[in-house]
């Protein structure tokens, strides 16, 4: 366990400051600093795991190769392409399902290759009937973003056009797009059944829908229009259903949108054994930025996510750590759209080290090789824990997640 001490330099190297100036805690208040929000419930203990697994463990072996896959050749040429030669699990096993128009409930844990499990066959089906039309829903703007980047990739050369209908980006453009053809449209719950309300997306010839982190969508208040859109479609539809965890609400919900779907599950535990996770523990008097500060100074914090509660605390973090020479930058609701994407990009591209962020602007983030999740603000749940820490640790990689608490 990290612990910091009365010492005038903490084990970070981080100078104490007792006069409670910058981010240091309140007296009364939680880890969090000011503007952070209310304190945390979660079971700390929950948020440590430095046990090594030393033992055997058993390695999936796939079914398939991707070769192996009935689909069209120059489909299959682009999956050639990208280097995909052995599937994931929920590729592995959600596949042929989707090819033989089944409807499917995929359950797995954030990072597992699921949008290509869904995009592949989906591309696939529209390569055999060009008049098809899917409609893929998102609970963000960058998820739903990533979503249509992948597909693009896949569709190469293809002939095959989608559109991105995401709330905090200019609608005229949206509105634009969707006069064209498109064989998919992407996009947020609110920003679509405001285009449906335009007038200028019309469902009734969508036969294919994919409802992707509904868990999520559900958290994030979009059950009613969930349903309304879900209403305007083909009566006899083709639906695919993903989420990293299942309740009695989202049952009710397969109940409603699915038919005799195929239940696959990959997912063997809350968190992935390649994220070391530990805590922070802060004395009274102690500087938490400063203790970020030195933290984010070491060679081995390459690419961090930085999790905080509220908007205008995540922005003020991130200008406090440019202001020491930090290459940060921001994501929040707050932000436009425009905004968002440029500290996306810069983040991607290693222009920033880190990326402050609140959890509804981080839904569904999928950028490679994040060395460190750290919480500088507890979540309020262990649902949005697990789901921050799922940043890292990804692909088989080796990650960190570290907490500050009092």
């Amino acid at each position: 366990m990290y612990q910091g001490n009365n010492n005038s330099r903490n084990r970070f190297g981080s100078r104490s400051n007792s006069s409670g100036r910058g981010y240091a805690p309140r007296r009364g208040g939680s880890s969090g600093s000011r503007g952070y929000g209310s304190k945390s419930t979660l079971d700390i203990s929950r948020l440590i795991n430095k046990v090594a697994i030393t033992e055997e463990v058993e390695v999936y072996v796939a079914e398939h190769a991707f070769a192996d896959f009935e689909v069209d050749q120059r489909l299959k040429q682009n999956i050639i392409d990208k280097g995909y030669i052995t599937p994931t699990p929920i590729q592995d096993k959600v596949i042929t399902h989707i090819l033989k128009d089944e409807d499917v409930v995929g359950i797995a844990n954030t990072g597992t290759g699921k949008t290509a499990a869904f995009v592949i066959p989906l591309i696939d089906k529209i390569l055999k009937n060009p008049k098809e039309r899917v409609l893929i829903m998102a609970p963000t703007r960058e998820l739903a973003i990533q979503i249509d980047e992948e597909l693009k990739t896949f569709a190469r050369r293809l002939g095959i056009h989608s559109v991105v209908c995401v709330g905090g980006a200019p609608i005229g453009r949206q509105i634009a797009s969707l006069r064209h053809v498109n064989h998919f449209v992407i996009g947020t719950p609110g920003r679509l059944k405001d285009l449906i309300e335009r007038r200028v997306l019309n469902l009734s010839a969508f036969g294919t829908v994919v409802l992707d982190e509904a868990d999520r969508m559900l958290d994030m208040g979009f059950i009613n229009d969930m349903r309304y859109i879900i209403a305007l479609m083909k009566k006899e539809r083709h639906t695919l259903f993903f989420s990293a965890t299942l309740s009695s609400t989202i049952e009710i919900l397969i109940k409603d949108f699915l038919k005799s779907p195929v239940r696959i599950s990959v997912k063997t535990q809350d968190t992935s054994k390649d994220v070391h996770q530990d805590v922070i523990r802060l004395k009274p008097g102690q500087n938490k930025l400063d203790i970020l500060h030195d933290l984010l100074k070491q060679e081995d914090f390459s690419r961090v996510l930085v999790f905080g509660r509220t908007k205008h605390g995540v922005e003020r973090l991130a200008e406090m750590l440019s202001k020491r020479g930090l290459r940060a930058e921001s994501i929040h609701g707050n932000k436009n759209h425009n905004g968002r994407q440029r500290a996306l990009e810069a983040f991607k591209n290693n222009r920033a080290q880190v990326l402050v962020a609140t959890d509804v602007a981080a839904r569904g983030l999928d950028i490679s090789d994040i060395s460190h999740v750290i919480n500088f603000d507890l979540p309020t749940t262990y649902e949005d824990y697990i789901h921050r820490i799922g940043r890292t640790g990804r692909a088989g990689k080796k990650g960190k997640a570290l907490s500050f608490v009092e």
